[in-house]
């Protein structure tokens, strides 16, 4: 096995969401096979690129037209591409920063944004009424107070145990079961048990639901399930982020 590659696939996010782990991260490995020889691409240069991938993807839903869906469906796939590079340039190149993570999770943020407004815009021109906006606002919206409701969990449980976030690296930096070195049987093993990850709705399944939208001209349907979806995780999360800090509670945190 050439050791560059072995090296690369070891940055590959262990505990990845679905469609990432088995496709996008994959492919970013790939790329970065050539894009680590050049000292010119950096990580910060590749979340920009994946940003304005993104807001060109956004146009060509905008536009529409089967011929701008399709290739609006291929760039969203190459800018999650990139978003998955980046962050294994910097593991690889071992320059990982705090502010490259901030930018690339604030950037993460807005293309789920300006893709689902882009898409809501579209059925609504395509169906004639205003339904798809209101879906795409409910799932954006829904979307937001999941990783809202998530944060604020971390900064409180942060603020009573600060050992927490140690305690959750610990959790997700789980050894790898699968991939290169392990048999045909371990990889299929570990393919079935990544299936379930798509009940969870997040960036790695809008991927490919949104995607699947495009090229089956079908963005209405998918928006209603992201709309279901998000209202689904954004009421039952916080809920469930609320419970965990009553149980952890050890002290009252100062507002």
């Amino acid at each position: 096995m050439n050791e560059k590659f072995k090296n690369l696939w070891e940055t590959k996010t262990k505990n990845d969401e679905w469609w990432s782990s088995f496709v996008t991260a994959p492919l970013g490995i790939v790329l970065n096979y050539i894009a680590v020889e050049y000292k010119c691409i950096t990580p910060n240069r590749i979340t920009l690129a994946s940003f304005l991938v993104a807001i060109t993807a956004a146009i060509c839903v905008v536009a529409g037209g089967s011929w701008n869906f399709v290739i609006g469906a291929i760039l969203i796939h190459f800018s999650h591409v990139l978003d998955c590079m980046d962050g294994q340039i910097a593991r690889y190149r071992k320059v990982s920063s705090s502010v490259g993570s901030y930018f690339d999770r604030l950037t993460d943020q807005i293309q789920v944004i300006i893709w689902f407004g882009a898409a809501g815009y579209s059925a609504s021109v395509q169906s004639g009424n205003a339904m798809p906006i209101y879906l795409s606002f409910i799932g954006v919206t829904f979307y937001s107070l999941r990783g809202y409701a998530k944060y604020v969990a971390i900064e409180i449980e942060t603020a009573n145990d600060p050992s927490f976030p140690t305690k959750m690296a610990q959790v997700t930096n789980q050894p790898a079961t699968a991939g290169l070195g392990f048999s045909a049987k371990e990889n299929l093993i570990w393919f079935a048990r990544e299936q379930p990850k798509i009940l969870a709705f997040n960036e790695g399944v809008f991927i490919f639901m949104l995607s699947a939208g495009l090229v089956l001209d079908a963005l209405t349907p998918m928006l209603w399930i992201f709309a279901l979806s998000q209202l689904a995780h954004g009421l039952f999360r916080p809920l469930q982020h609320g419970c965990q800090i009553s149980k952890n509670s050890k002290s009252p945190v100062r507002k």
